[in-house]
């Protein structure tokens, strides 16, 4: 063997146990959620917890239902995504196809840096500037809401809409736009009937990441939302999964059921998430063939 075959085996050993690390990540990740969510759902009851309308863990008598958090969860995500995609697509096909290179080399700059602001910073904006101005504007006693949350979670994911999806328009060829024109299309008709289906996994790819940012995130929302154990209504403080667990794990004493029970809401919302990336990818695949 040549050294430079060696080098090469060498190489694909090193991909090989990178990607195996990646995977044993996930699995023991995987197996520390099942073996510390299980317990408290056996003793609750599987029914009793993830369709109970009532979380109160710190009661004389606790009660442990997650099917508020879980709407509450569902719906803000649902809310950020009809709020951030199209505006994120809009956004991407203006800078791929339409804007200046001075604008959409500022614009690309301003995006980048909102992607690298940290979650605490958009709960302090929003705790500061968004929930007093909602209060004020929909003359409501607090302004901490469902509605608080989705706006800023809809901002949150844009920077990861945008950036994908500028790819994959940047990657279409040029030849199918120039076929498109040369058949008499408008410049506009070419860059959503050409341009966009052909960049349309990699739009999808986007939609992902958006959700995955949106449903995971805790500490902006938990600023925000209010974080109170109720059933969602838009102008109303709720809880999300994610801040459930951020805001008890820190007092909850360790065996304790309630303990036992944020790492079950933890296996859920982990469960939840594989659902959703299962069933976006399917979609995905099946509009591919």
């Amino acid at each position: 063997m040549n050294k430079k075959q060696f080098m090469e085996n060498a190489i694909h050993g090193i991909f090989l146990i990178l990607g195996l690390i990646t995977v044993g990540c996930v699995l023991l990740i995987t197996v520390y959620l099942v073996i510390s969510g299980i317990p408290a759902i056996r003793k609750i009851g599987v029914l009793n917890f993830l369709f109970g309308k009532k979380w109160a863990s710190t009661a004389a008598q606790p009660q442990y239902g997650i099917f508020p958090f879980i709407l509450t969860s569902i719906y803000g995500t649902a809310g950020a995504i009809v709020l951030g995609v199209p505006i994120g697509f809009m956004t991407a096909v203006y800078l791929a196809k339409i804007a200046p290179l001075k604008i959409k080399t500022v614009i690309e700059t301003a995006v980048s840096l909102l992607a690298g602001i940290p979650s605490v910073v958009y709960g302090l904006v929003g705790m500061m500037v968004l929930v007093p101005g909602i209060r004020i504007v929909f003359h409501i006693p607090d302004g901490a809401s469902l509605f608080a949350a989705i706006i800023v979670l809809a901002i949150m994911i844009l920077p990861s809409i945008i950036k994908v999806s500028l790819t994959a328009l940047e990657a279409v060829p040029k030849e199918y736009e120039d076929a498109s024109l040369a058949l008499g299309s408008t410049p506009i008709e070419t860059y959503f009937r050409v341009s966009v289906p052909a960049a349309k996994s990699g739009i999808a790819a986007a939609v992902v990441l958006g959700v995955g940012r949106a449903i995971g995130e805790a500490m902006a929302i938990m600023m925000v939302a209010g974080n109170a154990p109720n059933m969602p209504k838009i102008f109303q403080s709720v809880r999300f999964l994610t801040t459930a667990v951020a805001s008890e794990m820190s007092y909850a004493s360790d065996g304790s059921l309630q303990k036992q029970a944020l790492f079950s809401i933890a296996l859920v919302l982990f469960l939840f998430i594989m659902l959703i990336n299962a069933v976006l990818n399917f979609f995905l695949k099946q509009s591919k063939e």
